[in-house]
């Protein structure tokens, strides 16, 4: 009895053994093919000074830098109806975790980089490039996993953060557009999605942020009013856990043009 414990107990330590490389191979081949991270900065510009400055940065620095570590379709945008102080969105996509967490480092040794983006990266106190900067960091959604850049030609952006009230509810929502086919009605229906993603750092967390394009505001009031009386989504919204008096309290849309060193 002893002996058939032995030999199955060393069957099994076996069979563990061998299937540990497959299970790290397995690992590592999810990291990989997993979904894109986003940083999200907006920034706080007080005159056409400071807006040029951050633009050159981006144009003659920052996106060649990124394109040089293998970083594609950066994101710069302004408002389409600015208030208040002048705005500025950059959208930056990172393939993974680890590359979000080593651009510092890898830029800092970037000779080339630090050269280019001098008059921005060493702007005295007496001159500032901008008034403040304030960054979210976003992970895509599990159903839209990469970034998806437009045909380059002239449209506006839309920008949408969902606020929600609770963590359960952000949960929820996500679910709605992963799993229940929200993300299926914006794509049958001509959005052209850029990206969807979760905050997990940032301002006003619960919340999870999208950006989705149109030629002109025309085609956004058309195509959001498709979406309202869409079959589909009225069937999705009619389930009782997805409304959205549950899931979110606040929608906030900004409209977006792209400035002329924009890849997206």
């Amino acid at each position: 009895m002893k002996r058939r414990s032995f030999v199955k107990a060393s069957l099994l330590t076996g069979a563990a053994g061998a299937l540990i490389p497959q299970i790290s191979m397995a690992t590592e081949s999810l990291k990989k093919g997993s979904q894109e991270f986003y940083e999200l900065r907006v920034y706080s510009l007080k005159n056409g000074q400071q807006q040029k400055l951050v633009e050159d940065y981006f144009q003659n620095a920052f996106i060649p830098a990124l394109n040089r570590l293998g970083n594609k379709n950066i994101g710069v945008f302004t408002e389409l109806n600015p208030t208040g102080l002048t705005k500025l969105f950059a959208l930056i996509p990172f393939s993974s975790w680890d590359d979000f967490m080593t651009v510092q480092d890898k830029l800092a040794k970037d000779k080339v980089y630090l050269e280019a983006g001098g008059p921005y990266l060493n702007a005295p106190a007496t001159g500032p490039a901008y008034e403040r900067i304030e960054s979210s960091l976003l992970k895509a959604f599990a159903h839209w996993p990469k970034l998806q850049a437009p045909e380059q030609k002239p449209r506006i952006f839309e920008l949408r953060r969902y606020e929600h009230a609770s963590e359960s509810a952000g949960k929820k929502k996500l679910e709605m557009f992963n799993d229940a086919g929200e993300i299926d009605i914006f794509k049958r229906l001509g959005f052209n999605p850029v990206f969807f993603g979760e905050t997990i750092i940032g301002e006003l967390r619960p919340n999870l942020i999208y950006m989705v394009t149109f030629d002109d505001m025309a085609t956004h009031d058309s195509h959001w009013k498709a979406f309202g009386s869409d079959p589909e989504w009225k069937k999705i919204s009619a389930i009782p856990d997805y409304a959205d008096a549950k899931l979110v309290s606040r929608i906030t849309p900004t409209f977006l043009t792209p400035s002329a060193c924009s890849q997206i």
